[in-house]
C-alpha cells in the first residue's frame, strides 16, 4: 500500500509542472487519497493487530488442543500398553503352559515309541523262538502250564508225568476211573501255516495247507501211539482218550474250518484237539467232577458224623424229659407249700381274733374249755385233710 501512495506522488510531481489549472483538483484527490491511505493504514493496522491476534490465540488454542491430544494420547497409549502388556503376559503364560504340556505330550511319545520299539524286538525274538520246532514245542509246554495251573488245584494234575512205556506226557489230568488220567499234550503246527499265510498265489496256499494237514495227523499219531490208554503203573493207565493242546487259536480255528479229515482223524483216534480257550472250558468241567468225587468220598465221613449228632440228640431229649419230670415234680411241691402257708397264715388271724380277757365264774372257764376243745378238734379235722 505504501509503494502504491509512493508511485501516486511521483504521478502527481510529474503531472503538475503540465497542468497547474487542475492541480487544486489532483491535489484535492491527493489530500482525499492520503485521508484515505490514512484509514487505510489503520485499517490496515487493525487487521494486522486482529490477525496478530488472531493469530496468537489460534496458537495458543491449537497449543493447548495439541497438549490436550498429546495427554489424550498418552494417555491411551498407557492403556493400550497395559492391555498388550497384560495380554502379552497372558499369552506368555498360555505359551508356556502349552509348550510345557506339549513336552509332557512328547515325552509321552518318546515313551510309546520307547515301548513299540521294545514290543517290535520282542515281537521279533518270539518270532525267532517259533521259527525253531524245539522252541515251539516249549512255548506250547509253558502256556499249558499256566491254564492248567490257573484253572486246576495242585493235586488234580501232574506236569511232565512219566508213562510205564518210558515216556512222558506233558500234563496228566488226574480224574477217577472212569474215564481215568487224562493225558495232554502240547503241539505247535506253526511253520506250514505260516507258509500258507504267506503264499502269493491259491496253489501256494492249497500246498501249505495240505502240510498243515499232514503234520497236524502226524502229531495225532504220536499222541494215540504214546499217551493213549497207556500204563502209568501196577495199578492204574491213562484213559482211552487224550487232548491234543494246539497254543494258537488261528491255528485251531483254520483246522476246524478248512480241513474236516484232520477233525475226523482226531475224533478215529481219540485225540481231541483244543486250544487255549476251549481248554480252559474243558478244565472248568474237569473241576467240576474233581469236585463232585471229593464230595463223594466224603459222604461217608458226613454220614457217620450225622450218627453220631443223632445218638447225642437222642441223649439230650431224654434228659431234657426227666428234667421236665423234675420240674413237674417241684412245681407241685411249691404248691402244697403255698396251701399250707395259706392255712398258717388263716389259723393265726383267727388265733389273733380270739378275746383272751379274764372271766368270771367257773361257766367262763367251763366255755374256754369247750372252746378250745371245739378249736383242737377243728384243727384235726384240717390236718387230716392236708395229709
Amino acid at each position: 500500500m505504501v509503494v502504491v501512495l509512493a508511485l501516486v506522488g511521483v504521478v502527481f510531481v510529474r503531472l503538475k509542472p503540465a497542468d497547474d489549472s487542475n492541480a487544486q483538483a489532483v491535489e484535492q484527490r491527493m489530500a482525499d487519497l492520503l485521508s484515505n491511505q490514512q484509514a487505510l493504514v489503520g485499517k490496515v493496522d487493525m487487521v494486522s493487530t486482529q490477525q496478530v491476534e488472531s493469530s496468537r490465540q489460534l496458537t495458543e488454542s491449537f497449543g493447548k488442543s495439541q497438549q490436550q491430544l498429546g495427554e489424550a494420547l498418552a494417555d491411551r497409549l498407557n492403556k493400550v500398553e497395559a492391555v498388550m502388556n497384560k495380554n502379552l503376559a497372558s499369552s506368555s503364560k498360555d505359551t508356556a503352559e502349552s509348550l510345557a504340556g506339549l513336552k509332557e505330550r512328547l515325552e509321552t511319545i518318546d515313551k510309546a515309541q520307547d515301548n513299540i520299539k521294545a514290543l517290535s524286538e520282542q515281537v521279533v525274538s518270539l518270532q525267532h523262538v517259533l521259527d525253531d520246532n524245539p522252541a515251539r514245542g516249549a512255548f506250547g509246554e509253558v502256556q499249558l502250564a499256566d491254564i492248567v495251573e490257573s484253572m486246576l488245584p495242585a493235586f488234580a494234575y501232574q506236569m511232565q508225568a512219566p508213562l510205564a512205556n518210558g515216556k512222558q506226557v506233558d500234563c496228566l489230568i488226574k480224574l477217577p476211573d472212569p474215564p481215568g488220567p487224562i493225558s495232554v499234550d502240547a503241539k505247535f503246527p506253526l511253520k506250514a501255516y505260516q507258509e500258507m499265510l504267506a503264499a502269493d498265489d491259491q496253489a501256494g496256499r492249497d500246498r501249505s495247507g495240505k502240510q498243515l494237514a499232514s503234520d497236524t495227523k502226524k502229531h495225532i499219531k504220536d499222541i494215540a501211539d504214546k499217551y493213549v490208554a497207556q500204563s502209568i503203573d501196577a495199578e492204574t493207565s491213562t484213559a482211552e482218550n487224550a487232548l491234543m493242546f494246539i497254543p494258537s487259536e488261528a491255528v485251531y480255528g483254520e483246522l476246524h474250518a478248512h480241513h474236516p479229515s484232520v477233525i475226523a482223524e482226531s475224533h478215529k483216534r481219540k485225540v481231541y484237539l483244543v486250544s487255549p480257550t476251549t481248554l480252559m472250558a474243558t478244565l472248568t468241567t474237569v473241576r467240576a467232577i474233581l469236585r463232585d468225587v471229593e464230595m463223594r468220598k466224603q459222604a461217608s465221613v458226613i454220614q457217620r458224623e450225622v450218627g453220631v449228632l443223632l445218638t447225642d440228640i437222642n441223649r439230650l431229649n431224654t434228659r431234657v424229659t426227666s428234667l421236665d419230670r423234675h420240674f413237674d415234680q417241684a412245681s407241685r411241691d411249691i404248691e402244697d407249700i403255698k396251701r399250707s402257708s395259706t392255712k398258717i397264715a388263716s389259723r393265726g388271724d383267727k388265733i389273733e381274733a380270739l378275746d383272751l380277757g379274764d372271766a368270771e365264774g367257773p361257766t367262763a372257764a367251763l366255755d374256754m374249755g369247750n372252746e378250745n376243745q371245739e378249736s383242737r378238734a377243728q384243727n384235726q379235722d384240717e390236718l387230716n385233710l392236708d395229709s
